[in-house]
């Protein structure tokens, strides 16, 4: 921040380059090669000039505390300054009164800095008396803007509660700055082009408290966010896309799992929308019905089944050497979980077909197999399948799937587990908007 010229250090004990400055509490003098060049500058108008400051506002006054570690700028404003209205913008509005404030700025080093200013009140004609915006800070924040800003870069990678301990702040102003600027970026967010969408809920917190993400496939950003996961969810982001330029009309495909209320909500609000059931959805409900039919037949069987869960749940070329050698010897003894996972990965050989003409034939086959499997949870697995016939086979249009918002999940759940979590679904909305919402924060540089 100040430029360095070799100097005498006055407490004889280390060299250093710096600037001689003449020890006064405030309009102390800062030298260029010292003052016997003749250029000389006042700590006020360096300070000015680091903070950006115009007319008609001046740094009138610095007073610095090594002891408290603590720098304190006084702003203030020519005498007989005019201001413009913040409402109507008429220029020349004589000033009223004034309050004092002070705000959080960037520290000057080490230490903690502070800017204190008199904020005019103007008087206008026709707006009546009005509070005049400062140009380093947003109206009803502690803080400057670029102290704001320095916030939101922390806090996309650390946890708010963590950022406030480092700057020595409560968390709870610092959650009033992010939600300010999720706002404002999400205000700003145009989503005219959305025209396929993903959607699934994932956990707020322990229990059956969730909350529901939109996420747009082409952008691979989060659109919108709101608690729970009925249909009113997606009559609200409807609603929500509407008031960002989108038309749920313009809808094209959607992806989500098989819930009824997500179907229905679909049905209400996206008339136009082509349901796209997502794969690995279909495939986990095979996985639920393969592990009933092991822990079924593991009552009567338990030397052979004990322990090996995990081994019918992975794909073969996900096992070890050691577990495909005890697959292998599992699956001559003629068990029923071992023809239950057949099926499982024959339906998964559905997404390897060429085209949705494949595809169905396929599936009718897998159908009647499956159906005719005597295997109770196989059959109903079955049987869910094709009461969702045509979604599943939409993948052969779309090619879409949740994977994208499943990793935007895991992104969210490691943002929560290494923040224990968060006091209200509010601020794990906005972190998510933050984490995963692509949006223009307009923050100050």
């Amino acid at each position: 921040m100040l430029a360095a010229v070799k100097g005498q250090p006055s407490d004889g004990g280390r060299s250093c380059h710096r600037l001689p400055l003449d020890r006064r509490e405030h309009g102390g003098r800062l030298g260029a090669g010292g003052e016997a060049e003749g250029r000389v500058m006042r700590d006020t108008d360096l300070f000015q000039m680091a903070l950006g400051i115009a007319p008609p506002w001046t740094v009138s006054r610095t007073a610095f505390d090594a002891e408290a570690r603590r720098l304190d700028i006084t702003i203030d404003f020519q005498r007989g300054s005019r201001f413009s209205c913040p409402v109507c913008e008429a220029a020349d509005c004589p000033v009223h009164d004034t309050e004092e404030k002070s705000w959080r700025h960037l520290n000057f080093f080490q230490h903690e800095a502070f800017l204190h200013a008199r904020v005019p009140r103007v008087r206008c004609k026709t707006c009546g008396v009005k509070h005049v915006p400062v140009p380093w800070a947003r109206l009803g924040s502690g803080f400057t803007l670029l102290f704001e800003a320095l916030i939101i870069a922390m806090v996309r990678d650390m946890p708010v509660a963590a950022v406030a301990r480092l700057i020595g702040e409560h968390d709870t102003k610092l959650w009033r700055v992010v939600h300010h600027y999720v706002e404002r970026g999400r205000q700003a967010a145009d989503y005219s082009d959305v025209t396929k969408v993903a959607f699934d809920e994932t956990a707020s917190r322990r229990g059956h408290d969730y909350v529901t993400l939109f996420v747009d496939m082409d952008s691979r950003q989060v659109l919108f966010v709101t608690d729970g996961k009925d249909a009113g969810t997606v009559a609200a982001f409807a609603k929500d896309l509407a008031d960002h330029g989108g038309d749920p009309a313009a809808v094209e495909d959607i992806c989500i799992d098989m819930s009824p209320a997500f179907i229905k909500g679909a049905a209400e609000s996206l008339p136009n929308a082509d349901i796209t059931f997502d794969k690995f959805h279909a495939v986990q409900i095979m996985n639920k019905a393969v592990d009933e039919v092991r822990r079924g037949e593991q009552k009567s069987r338990r030397n052979l089944l004990a322990r090996t869960r995990y081994l019918w749940l992975k794909n073969p070329q996900a096992l070890s050497a050691r577990q495909r050698e005890q697959l292998d010897s599992l699956t001559s003894c003629n068990l029923k979980t071992a023809r239950a996972y057949q099926i499982r990965l024959t339906f998964q050989d559905l997404y390897q077909q060429p085209d949705r003409v494949a595809a169905t034939d396929f599936l009718k086959r897998w159908y009647f197999w499956a159906t005719h499997s005597r295997l109770k949870p196989i059959i109903e697995a079955a049987r869910t399948i094709k009461r969702h016939w045509d979604g599943v086979l939409g993948w052969f249009d779309s090619k879409i799937a949740n994977g994208l918002i499943e990793g935007i999940n895991s992104l969210i759940q490691a943002a929560k587990a290494k923040a224990r979590g968060y006091r209200s679904s509010r601020n794990l909305c906005a972190m998510i908007y933050l984490i995963a919402g692509r949006l223009n924060l307009q923050l100050p540089t």
